[in-house]
């Protein structure tokens, strides 16, 4: 029983490929370096074509001349006029592949005044080479006509050799020989196209390759930096939120300890703006992250409490079944209040009031987070679209994934409101990762 990674012996070695054969190894080798030959100077090739009409073909006529009853016969012609006939078959393949229908008429000219002057010579081969021409490098178009024009000449001779052999027999291998020259011009001609097809869609697809690469690299640098703009940055904020209320009630307190809540504070900021400078950073260049848990709609709870430590006053309300949001839509929930609730406490102060509410049906899911502003009026709502730009557009990046939209802007009589629509619906699209990202 034969093996299925194994193929039979046909008579080489066991299993042996055809392609692995050193016969065939040894032409392709052959091939090959004449390709590099005939691409290095492509004249050799065809001035080698024809030295070897001559010399095969040509010179055996003009050694044996008459003596030889069959092979050649000259019709009493003289040697240079032999000679010039033979030449005007032999010299037009110069320019076969340049010129090849201008060289099959040529030869074919020639070749139907020879026998109707009942001249017969083996150089007339080069008919066959100039079909062969036509076939592999001229207009398909044109390939017909030289086909008829080819029977023709055939008959002709056919005709004129009926003396030797029966003309219908002569006919039929002449025929035969012109049929297989034409043929391989074609094999040829539909390979190397095959060939040049395979090699121009294997650079396509390289092209496609690196440019889905470069895609994908730049997409994966601009979630993580995202990813670290929603975590890092609220996280920092709220200890600049505290740090600073620390330091601002501890006026009382001994002097250490309002020297490290200051410290904390300064600390804080300076990270916020490494972290800035660093976002720009991921955006070029690759990061080195590792893996947690994302969160979801039961850590806004939490959320909410760290950002009540800080100083506003958070409520936060659900309606509908919001447990039973898929993972990724939680996510993008939960982003979103973070950076809403981060800007709140950074642009409206620990004095502020703010309300998170997250409603969820079959038809949509909402998210609306508005807070009331500073009660001092000293930083007016407007003033939020003057930050670095990562965070409303990270939350328009999210609710986009989700065929959503976002609008943020100053609410009616002071403060800013945050809203965000998804589809709960699932449907093909990039989907966050639901367990496990780089964060």
């Amino acid at each position: 029983m034969t093996s299925p990674t194994t193929a039979p012996d046909h008579g080489g070695g066991a299993g042996e490929p055809l392609w692995g054969h050193p016969l065939v190894s040894g032409l392709l080798r052959v091939f090959r370096r004449m390709q590099r030959l005939d691409r290095a100077r492509p004249w050799l090739l065809d001035a080698g074509l024809v030295l070897a009409v001559l010399l095969l073909f040509g010179l055996p006529d003009l050694l044996h001349g008459e003596d030889r009853p069959g092979i050649v016969h000259a019709n009493g012609l003289p040697l240079v006029a032999v000679v010039a006939l033979q030449l005007g078959l032999a010299l037009p393949l110069l320019w076969r592949r340049r010129h090849p229908t201008a060289v099959f008429a040529v030869i074919a000219a020639v070749f139907l005044t020879q026998w109707a002057l009942d001249v017969w010579l083996h150089a007339d081969i080069a008919l066959f080479l100039a079909l062969y021409g036509v076939a592999r490098h001229g207009r398909l178009r044109r390939l017909p006509w030289a086909g008829a024009t080819t029977l023709v000449a055939l008959v002709l001779a056919a005709a004129r050799v009926s003396v030797v052999v029966s003309s219908l027999v002569a006919l039929f291998f002449l025929c035969c020989a012109a049929t297989a020259a034409a043929a391989l011009g074609l094999a040829l001609r539909v390979g190397t196209a095959y060939l040049g097809e395979l090699r121009e869609r294997a650079a396509r697809l390289e092209v496609e390759r690196d440019q889905r690469s470069r895609l994908a690299a730049a997409t994966e640098r601009t979630r993580v930096a995202r990813e670290m703009h929603d975590i890092i940055g609220h996280n920092l904020s709220v200890i600049v939120g505290l740090a600073d209320g620390g330091a601002y009630a501890a006026d009382l307190a001994p002097q250490r300890s309002k020297e490290a809540l200051q410290l904390i504070a300064g600390t804080g900021r300076q990270a916020l703006g490494e972290l800035r400078r660093m976002l720009g950073v991921l955006r070029e260049e690759q990061a080195d992250v590792e893996l947690n848990p994302q969160p979801g709609v039961a850590d806004l709870e939490a959320l909410c409490a760290r950002v009540r430590a800080a100083g506003p006053d958070v409520t936060y309300r659900t309606v509908g079944d919001v447990e039973a949001l898929d993972r990724g839509l939680q996510l993008t929930v939960y982003r979103i209040a973070q950076e809403a609730l981060t800007n709140t406490l950074k642009h409206a102060g620990p004095d502020t009031t703010a309300k998170l509410t997250l409603r969820a049906d079959d038809r949509e899911v909402r998210v609306v987070i508005e807070d009331n502003g500073r009660k001092d009026g000293t930083a007016p709502a407007g003033a939020r679209t003057g930050t670095d730009g990562q965070g409303i557009t990270g939350m328009r990046e999210r609710v986009a994934l989700y065929g959503g939209r976002l609008t943020a802007g100053p609410r009616p009589g002071g403060g800013w409101r945050v809203e965000a629509l998804l589809d709960p619906a699932p449907y093909d699209r990039p989907q966050t990762p639901s367990a496990e990202a780089y964060s």
